[in-house]
């Protein structure tokens, strides 16, 4: 099972280039932004976690950019966003921000993509709630054949192109692993659908463990390779009778969520991760 981290990059906390040189040296495989475009104050909508929605949430970086920066100064660790909010972004701009990030990083990258849950910030962008996963499927559907395809063409029913000539291609072929994020079954059926990895919501009204045999049903049952979606799970830090579950569980990679704060809290808490998973 391979480890990473996850932050919320602020103004305020180490910044991605330092944290993605101290993850590569302390062998961690990946490095994990997550996205906010920005947090409508109305606060209509409840935040999953329960209780106040905190303040790094409001205050987090923009994930692409945050990983070129890292990339610039890193050789091995993978570069990933947990997750994109692709329902929230122009999908022919975001194919060439991920496929350029791809190429400068030489195939480093993987894109976790969500739904997101914010009704208020998501209608700031256009989007309706209630046509999310809709709108994300199909985005990331234009994606796929704008990074694949000579000269694309879309027709959808929110996405819509001519013939076009789109570079750069990304550097893997044919495309950065896909991750869809969300709970089961649902988000779980979506990724079985137009993932090639599933990353579960654990502690969100289900066990994770238990459902993986029913997911791994489910992908085989649709004609997907279980083998071939991964699991890539968030949470358990310090929890070793947990890591040791999702290993001997078969789950890919436990991600290490670390505080959004300056480097002498960051730094102690990756050397603590670091001695847990050696």
């Amino acid at each position: 099972m391979d480890y990473g981290v996850a932050i919320f990059s602020t103004d305020y906390s180490i910044t991605p280039a330092e944290l993605a040189v101290a993850a590569e040296d302390r062998g961690f495989e990946s490095l994990w932004f997550p996205e906010h475009s920005h947090i409508p104050l109305s606060r209509l909508s409840p935040w999953g976690g329960g209780g106040e929605l905190p303040k790094h949430y409001y205050d987090c970086m923009d994930p692409l950019v945050g990983m070129a920066t890292a990339a610039a100064v890193t050789k091995t660790i993978l570069l990933c966003t947990g997750v994109c909010l692709v329902i929230q972004r122009d999908p022919i701009q975001l194919a060439k921000e991920v496929a350029t990030l791809d190429q400068l990083s030489n195939g480093r990258v993987i894109m976790g993509v969500g739904g997101g849950w914010n009704a208020e910030e998501m209608a700031d962008h256009g989007t309706e709630f209630k046509n999310r996963f809709r709108l994300m499927a199909e985005r990331i559907a234009a994606m796929k054949i704008i990074w694949t395809e000579s000269k694309p063409e879309f027709k959808g029913e929110f996405v819509n192109f001519d013939p076009m000539m789109a570079w750069p291609k990304p550097f893997q072929k044919p495309y950065p692993p896909i991750l869809v994020g969300g709970g089961f079954p649902h988000g779980a059926r979506r990724a079985i659908e137009y993932g090639d990895g599933w990353m579960p919501l654990g502690g969100r009204g289900f066990d994770v463990l238990e459902t993986l045999p029913r997911f791994r049903q489910m992908a085989a049952e649709a004609d997907r390779d279980p083998d071939g979606l991964g699991i890539t799970i968030f949470g358990a830090e310090g929890k070793t009778d947990i890591l040791k579950g999702y290993q001997d569980a078969g789950v890919e990679r436990t991600v290490f969520t670390l505080p959004s704060a300056g480097s002498d809290e960051v730094l102690p808490l990756l050397d603590k991760y670091a001695e847990l998973i050696g």
